[in-house]
């Protein structure tokens, strides 16, 4: 059986002695009931896996010693950047967790016209954290070594008004001609927009085309919004990455 992975959130070197975040030592103690001696696995985004051992255990404190550090090279090729329009219920924590299931390089929420949930202040700031633990628990899961970044909740048009620069923009349109296989092979980085619950409005998918995104359809088929991400990004992956 493999050892368990967790995220540490603090720079890692082989031969040193880490405590592990709060959430990890609790699932590490309460839930898989490791004992002294015990090996997992560590990493913190850098493209690394640590081996480690459990040194000490102090009723919810979990100290190990980090052995030898290996490089993990399982990262897409692409780097896809997903502009989620913001769903409600658990539909978001589903797409971002299989989103970095598939590869994902980063993440923007973004709230659009059709958006049921509306975000600001501190509610913002608590959801972006939930949403960033919720990539992180799929990063353990997944192996990845390193960790997407979920932005903060934005407008469309704040958001497209300084978004980088991508080489490949799409936007999913159920009415448009063009196909995923009428585009040609990206040469950088690639955009994927989609909507929330009920798509995007023909107001917003006009303002996504005057920023140069360009509208595909998935299919002859109405798809959920959670769907439609995950059914692009493997699409995506078979034409130009690593399916």
């Amino acid at each position: 059986m493999s050892s368990p992975r967790f995220f540490s959130d603090v720079p890692l070197t082989s031969n040193s002695s880490i405590t592990l975040p709060a959430t990890a030592a609790n699932h590490a103690i309460k839930v898989l009931r490791l004992q002294v001696g015990d090996t997992l696995r560590l990493f913190n985004g850098d493209g690394h896996d640590y081996s480690a051992e459990i040194e000490t255990i102090r009723k919810n404190e979990v100290i190990v010693k980090t052995g030898q550090a290996v490089a993990v090279s399982n990262e897409s090729r692409l780097k896809i950047t997903l502009a989620q329009g913001i769903s409600a219920g658990d539909r978001m924590d589903f797409t971002i967790q299989k989103s970095v299931e598939l590869g994902i390089h980063a993440i923007q929420p973004i709230s659009c016209q059709r958006s049921v949930v509306k975000l600001s202040g501190d509610r913002a700031d608590k959801r972006r954290e939930h949403w960033q633990n919720v990539a992180i628990s799929a990063c353990e899961q997944s192996g990845r070594a390193f960790l997407p970044e979920v932005g903060q909740a934005t407008s469309l048009a704040k958001w497209l008004s300084s978004a980088p620069p991508f080489a490949t923009r799409i936007t999913l349109d159920p009415l448009a001609s063009t196909r995923l296989q009428d585009l040609p092979i990206p040469q950088g980085p690639i955009c994927l927009l989609i909507g929330p619950e009920g798509g995007l409005t023909s107001e917003e998918i006009a303002m996504a085309a005057s920023q140069g995104f360009t509208g595909v359809q998935l299919g002859p088929r109405i798809l959920r919004t959670e769907t439609a991400a995950l059914a692009a990004l493997a699409a995506i992956n078979t034409a130009w990455g690593d399916f």
